[in-house]
């Protein structure tokens, strides 16, 4: 699966667009965002969700390992900074308010070591809130799992992986239903978190 490959079409799709609309309209009801705030998009692709919270904080950085994506992303919306990086690798000297993402855990191996790692990038009282698919049979992917290292994630286990990297007041919520058709529906949660057990 390249996403190089797929980024100058990756926003053609609807059910793409929705999605997006829907995770940052939850993003936006449930968290008190302000032009103060520095957000962090992991795995950004063309921004789609980073667009949609952009007018509403004083920063955005989009962090991708798909140069391509990022490529799309400066041509759509060049205020959106931009970060070519595998997450676990980002190192930033800044401090994030919060961190925001959408389909990109279930391409992360290590769940617990990104939590710990996201946890690292935050300042004290800052927030995550990660949209991915909840538990799946592996046929979500049309084009196969490569680079696919969980079918979904269910609320005890990520709940609990977010607790385990010192946040609180996790929250776990269904939020969305994709459908692509032919009775294949696949429900999407958002999770929250707060670090300092806010």
């Amino acid at each position: 699966m390249s996403f190089d490959k797929r980024a100058e079409n990756w926003d053609a799709l609807d059910r793409r667009q929705a999605l997006a609309e829907t995770v940052a309209r939850v993003i936006i009801q449930k968290i008190d965002l302000n032009p103060s705030m520095h957000l962090l998009d992991l795995g950004a692709g063309t921004g789609l969700l980073a667009r949609r919270l952009a007018p509403y904080v004083g920063k955005v950085v989009a962090v991708d390992t798909s140069s391509g994506m990022l490529q799309k992303l400066s041509e759509v919306a060049p205020e959106i900074e931009r970060v070519h990086s595998d997450i676990l690798s980002y190192r930033p000297e800044e401090k994030f308010d919060g961190i925001v993402s959408s389909m990109t855990l279930h391409h992360i191996e290590d769940t617990q070591l990104l939590m710990r790692h996201l946890r690292s990038l935050l300042k004290e009282d800052g927030f995550i809130a990660l949209a991915d698919l909840a538990p799946e049979k592996g046929d979500f992917h049309d084009g196969g799992n490569e680079g696919v290292y969980h079918f979904g994630f269910d609320e005890a286990t990520l709940s609990e992986a977010a607790r385990k990297a010192g946040f609180g007041n996790v929250s776990y919520e269904l939020v969305h239903t994709v459908n692509k058709g032919e009775g294949r529906e696949y429900d999407i949660f958002l999770l929250t978190a707060w670090a300092g057990n806010k």
